[in-house]
């Protein structure tokens, strides 16, 4: 029974530790390899498992996204703003998850993820190209500024509406398929919004990390956060988190494109297989 405990909190926090690494890196939060690993590798309860997951993303989020605010990369007003639309879809889809079929649903989702894997890899310029500002985003003051090797350029924000409703869209999956939405939050604001990359992985960080902490206290109240599988998850999540944040800022953009259509890709295969093999 040690052993076991002992290889459980060595290979929970080195995944963690990946965890971490892997979300700081494209916006995704932990999630997205804690579940999987808990629930196939360890045989965790599927509800203890999203538990400690989002334990991780909240960690992934406090351990990059203060290094982000820092250097001055993440959006802290359009975060909170679109923040309202995902928790308002979040609402949405838990409200209505009885009444779709979710294997189905999870079919669709896998397909828009394999297809936005590969609307990533088709990058657009860096600097963004000169556009009428959107209104509303300048009224919000929404506009920002990021640091790069050539000094810090200044970006808009476009498309408010359309970035908006793509949030609220994620928000119901969330609610709908109990996924983090940092997928959409990322290509909302990287293919409808046009912000550099970086802008929009380091304030998806920043978002996912409020979301967790709302939808953590629910599962804290109903018994599903384990402390003694959600630590060795912090353990590893938080230096993971650290070194994802250092080494985004330094990364090239094409790379990090890279790392998150193939996380994307995993996501839509895992969610296929759930549908069609393991059930949901």
């Amino acid at each position: 029974m040690v052993l076991f405990f002992n290889l459980f909190l060595t290979f929970n926090t080195s995944g963690s530790f990946s965890a971490g690494l892997v979300g700081a890196l494209t916006g995704l939060g932990g999630g997205v390899v804690i579940v999987p690993l808990l629930t196939s590798v360890f045989g965790v309860d599927i509800r203890y498992a999203v538990g400690a997951s989002l334990v991780s993303v909240i960690a992934t989020s406090l351990g990059s996204a203060s290094t982000y605010i820092k250097k001055g990369y993440a959006n802290l007003r359009l975060g909170m703003f679109l923040e309202v639309a995902t928790t308002i879809g979040a609402l949405i889809g838990a409200l209505i998850t009885t009444h779709v079929t979710v294997k189905i649903l999870s079919l669709i989702l896998a397909i828009v993820l394999i297809y936005s894997a590969y609307l990533s890899q088709r990058p657009r310029p860096e600097q963004t190209e000169i556009a009428p500002p959107d209104p509303l985003a300048e009224y919000l003051q929404l506009n920002g500024t990021y640091p790069t090797p050539d000094g810090v350029i200044p970006y808009q924000v476009h498309a408010l509406p359309a970035g908006f409703s793509i949030m609220l869209v994620a928000g119901v999956l969330s609610g709908l398929l109990g996924i983090g939405s940092g997928a959409f939050k990322v290509l909302a604001m990287d293919q409808a919004m046009r912000l550099p990359f970086k802008v929009s992985t380091t304030t998806s960080n920043f978002m996912i990390g409020v979301t967790a902490a709302a939808s953590a206290g629910v599962y804290l109240t109903q018994g599903y956060i384990d402390p003694g599988l959600s630590m060795p998850v912090m353990l590893g999540v938080l230096p993971g988190a650290f070194l994802g944040a250092r080494i985004l800022i330094g990364a090239k953009t094409q790379i990090l494109r890279i790392i998150f259509s193939f996380v994307l890709v995993v996501m839509a295969l895992k969610m296929v297989y759930n549908s069609l093999i393991g059930g949901l």
